[in-house]
């Protein structure tokens, strides 16, 4: 955690990526002028909150403006595809959509990284902080693993179309249960919140959906357990 105008002013003139930045709602004057411009011109979210929030994370020397330094370096998706299709490997993917919860989320990019997932996109809103539990819980795994922040999912999702990726959204309301796909060519699953599933904008955009048949009384798998059933079929079908 890092606080004060210039010290954030810095920050992001060093090109360190963030976490989440806090600034006080009504701040005002010329340096914070200058923080919001760099702000916008990175393309970097802020959260404002009233001042009390601020004082509570670290005390009054805060001059309004606390943020959060990312444990993680985000890799460029655009930059990494490339590389994935020049080593002769058919890219493995996967999208978690919406994932506050950060056990689960921790819990999925172990599961990612056990399974040879080449890197794990998350949007820049909505997704659990990569903190110290995030790190913890993936066994690490965070550390290793490419990810990539994305601004719009939805972009996204049309760029891996185009780039000869087949895009599967996991659903229970799907028709097709998921050891009928071919997950042999290149590929990227999409998951999304155990409360509301993968966004109604990005299911009309995938390729395929798919569920996971449940046999029992409860309507729906962990997101975590979901997320582990569909990379390994991938894996087992790879290495079929």
């Amino acid at each position: 955690m890092i606080y004060g105008l210039r010290p954030v002013i810095e920050a992001i003139k060093a090109g360190k990526e963030f976490e989440k930045i806090i600034i006080q709602k009504g701040l005002q004057g010329g340096i914070f002028r200058e923080l919001d411009a760099l702000l916008r011109q990175h393309g970097i979210h802020a959260r404002y909150v009233p001042l009390q929030r601020l004082n509570l994370l670290c005390g009054g020397n805060h001059q309004g403006v606390v943020a959060y330094l990312s444990l993680i370096e985000y890799t460029h998706l655009e930059d990494l595809l490339p590389c994935i299709f020049e080593q002769g490997r058919s890219p493995l993917l996967l999208i978690l959509d919406r994932i506050t919860d950060v056990r689960n989320f921790g819990a999925m990019v172990r599961t990612a990284e056990c399974a040879g997932v080449d890197a794990v996109v998350i949007p820049a809103q909505n997704s659990a902080e990569l903190n110290e539990d995030a790190v913890k819980t993936s066994a690490g795994a965070l550390l290793s693993v490419p990810v990539c922040r994305e601004e719009n999912l939805k972009s996204t999702i049309h760029f891996l179309k185009a780039s000869g990726i087949r895009v599967y959204a996991a659903s229970e309301k799907a028709s097709k249960e998921y050891t009928r796909a071919d997950f042999t060519t290149p590929a990227a699953f999409i998951l999304g919140s155990e409360e509301n599933g993968v966004s109604p904008e990005y299911l009309k955009l995938c390729d395929e959906q798919l569920r996971i048949p449940l046999l029992g009384n409860i309507g729906s798998l962990n997101v975590s357990v979901a997320n582990g059933i569909f990379l390994y079929e991938a894996l087992r079908q790879r290495r079929a």
